[in-house]
């Protein structure tokens, strides 16, 4: 058996570095773009990437009306909404504590399978995970102080992000699991229908600005000179956070299992919040930070699986 030239471990610490540092470039691509065009830019970047990759590998888009109605809705909560929740998020608050936001993913899909996957159960100890999420949430948010908590519209945006990623993975397991999606194929789908999905979007947002569709090629603001640095960590955005990381995350999943490959959602908060800190020099307040680490705990302890349940499972969808 030929070994691989890079080992998996490699690449997932690739992979955590890549989606953890997503927040940071929005972040600074906000500094000249707005929201929305961040969002169709990076699925934009994304989706050529991807495609390029399949086309490249001789594989081919899927086929049939029913599976592509799916795609739509997977396109919707695995790209479009998520992507523009997160950069509107960022308009708001720290992009340490949108960060923190995507670390509801794990706990949105326990509460996803209950409503989508048939025979899902939820045992005690989930129920106890949930809310001690729940509790985590309410911690960083501290609407007991009217002046030193975050701000809730902005954080209910991010949480409302990675909350999107849970429902996504769940709708896809539920209704795409018999479709033949292997390889880039539903990666390259899902992207594409968020391309489709953004080009309405983008235009009402133009059209409610005062430039008009000009504003769909604005950068910064006017009389202003930002420089190639947020338009470029915009392009790395799409292009390396959300086109090659998908090949990265389909190697760890192939070389440790989808069980290993999982635990980059508990990661990509802890490299956020570094690197706001860090980098950005932001700060976290005591409470969001004793928030952070009581819904990171409920997140492992929300997918924690048993022994003998993780010596049989071998394909779990992964995160994106």
């Amino acid at each position: 058996m030929v070994q691989p030239r890079v080992p998996w471990q490699l690449k997932f610490v690739a992979l955590v570095l890549v989606w953890g540092s997503s927040f940071l470039l929005m972040k600074v691509g906000l500094d000249a773009l707005a929201p929305v065009q961040i969002s169709a830019l990076r699925i934009l970047a994304g989706a050529v990437v991807v495609t390029g990759l399949l086309l490249a590998g001789g594989g081919r888009l899927p086929t049939g009306r029913r599976v592509w109605g799916h795609l739509v809705v997977c396109g919707v909560f695995l790209a479009a909404l998520p992507f523009t929740l997160f950069a509107l998020s960022e308009t708001r608050i720290a992009s340490a504590l949108a960060g923190i936001g995507n670390a509801a993913t794990p706990i949105a899909t326990v509460l996803a399978s209950l409503a989508i996957l048939p025979g899902s159960g939820l045992t005690g100890r989930r129920v106890g995970a949930v809310l001690l999420g729940f509790a985590g949430v309410v911690t960083i948010m501290e609407p007991w102080s009217a002046t030193s908590g975050p701000d809730l519209v902005g954080f209910a945006m991010a949480l409302a992000g990675g909350a999107s990623y849970g429902i996504g993975w769940t709708y896809n397991r539920r209704f795409l699991a018999g479709a033949d999606l292997g390889g880039f194929a539903m990666p390259a789908a899902t992207l594409l229908t968020g391309v489709a999905l953004m080009v309405p979007v983008t235009l009402v947002w133009a059209a409610g600005q005062p430039a008009g569709l000009d504003a769909l090629t604005a950068y910064g603001a006017p009389g202003t000179s930002p420089g190639w640095l947020p338009l470029g960590c915009v392009l790395a955005l799409g292009v390396v956070g959300t086109g090659f990381a998908y090949v990265l995350q389909f190697d760890v999943v192939r070389g440790a299992g989808a069980l290993v490959g999982s635990t980059v959602t508990y990661l990509i908060p802890v490299v956020s919040v570094l690197l706001g800190v860090l980098v950005l020099r932001e700060h976290l307040g005591v409470w969001q930070v004793g928030g952070f680490v009581v819904v990171l705990v409920s997140a492992w302890a929300v997918n924690r699986r048993p022994r003998s349940v993780q010596r049989v499972v071998v394909a779990e969808e992964p995160v994106v």
